[in-house]
């Protein structure tokens, strides 16, 4: 009878050892330097907010956050190098939404989705429509019946081949039932000089790239995704008032971490990021990037990826969208 009540003393002891452990290692971490890896090249925008982020978290925890820009492949070489890394809190990735749109379209060795952890978002763009001046419509159902009564003969820009702007503007193309010329570019200062030059009639793109040409009246917005206006253009409706509901689209950066991580220092890891984004010195340092704060729990992000990786796996396929 002692032997049994000694057993089952270990048995609890064991049991409530094995509880502690999350909370230990939540409360001890983190006691070396953790590494961001950026698929992208250094100065870009995904790299001074993964900059911003690390030093504030630096700041508060006392651990440097080490940037390791591999830019290359459509940022398949810094990916695949997080999805190897081991999952223990101290390598994560930063990434856009293209993270779960580039497997659709080249041959990668990881799960856009399975093989990583969602921890935080960090901060996201509407998309805003704007076109020519020469373009002969003010609205966006006046877009849509000029679309439809010349098939294929506007021009829409994008960055790319794959590229988000491409993917959010053959979205809108299935959802009104157009059919416009896609003119794939390999940056955005040429995008802008052709479109205000009239080579090119309109363009899907995040705000900040066209706002200072859409001022200069030299660009037209017709609409803005998203549920609210933007501020600097409160005149400019959303898709849903244009009378296009359903639209839906948002360039977005997030962390994730390798499959397998603990809860409790993913759990750590996004508060901070939380906190982080309420300083009113981030959300001006991503004001200056034509974006805004944009937090969520690792259950939220891990849906929006879903999402966006099914929605945008449709439009690929339906439009053939073919990677350069």
């Amino acid at each position: 009878m002692k032997l049994l009540e000694k057993l089952k003393s270990l048995l609890i002891a064991g049991v409530l050892a094995m509880l502690a452990i999350p909370a230990a290692a939540q409360q001890n971490y983190p006691s070396k330097p953790i590494r961001f890896i950026v698929p992208y090249a250094a100065g870009g925008g995904v790299s001074v907010v993964a900059r911003m982020v690390g030093q504030k978290m630096t700041d508060a925890w006392g651990q440097p956050v080490i940037i390791d820009n591999r830019p290359s492949a459509n940022g398949i070489v810094g990916t695949e190098a997080a999805a190897r890394s081991s999952p223990d809190g101290y390598t994560f990735l930063v990434v856009t939404g293209t993270h779960v749109i580039v497997p659709h379209l080249l041959s990668t060795s990881y799960d856009a989705v399975k093989d990583f952890s969602p921890v935080a978002t960090i901060a996201s763009s509407e998309f805003l429509l704007v076109v020519h001046p020469s373009v002969p419509v003010t609205t966006l159902q006046e877009l849509i019946a000029l679309a439809k009564a010349k098939p294929g003969q506007l021009n829409y820009a994008s960055s790319g081949s794959g590229s988000s702007g491409q993917l959010a503007t053959e979205l809108f193309n299935m959802m009104v039932g157009i059919k416009m010329q896609h003119i794939p570019y390999k940056g955005i200062g040429a995008l802008i000089t052709d479109l205000v030059g009239g080579q090119i009639q309109l363009v899907l793109s995040p705000p900040l790239s066209v706002m200072p040409q859409v001022k200069a009246d030299k660009l037209r917005a017709i609409a803005v995704s998203g549920d609210t206006r933007l501020a600097a253009l409160p005149r400019v409706p959303t898709f849903t008032e244009a009378g296009v509901p359903g639209f839906s689209v948002r360039y977005w950066n997030g962390v994730l971490a390798p499959a397998g991580m603990s809860k409790a220092i993913i759990d750590k890891v996004s508060a901070e990021v939380a906190l982080i984004l309420r300083k009113p010195e981030v959300t001006e340092m991503l004001s200056g990037q034509g974006m805004d704060p944009f937090v969520s729990s690792p259950d939220q992000f891990a849906a929006l990826m879903k999402s966006d990786a099914a929605k945008f796996a449709t439009v690929i396929k339906a439009a053939n969208i073919k990677s350069e």
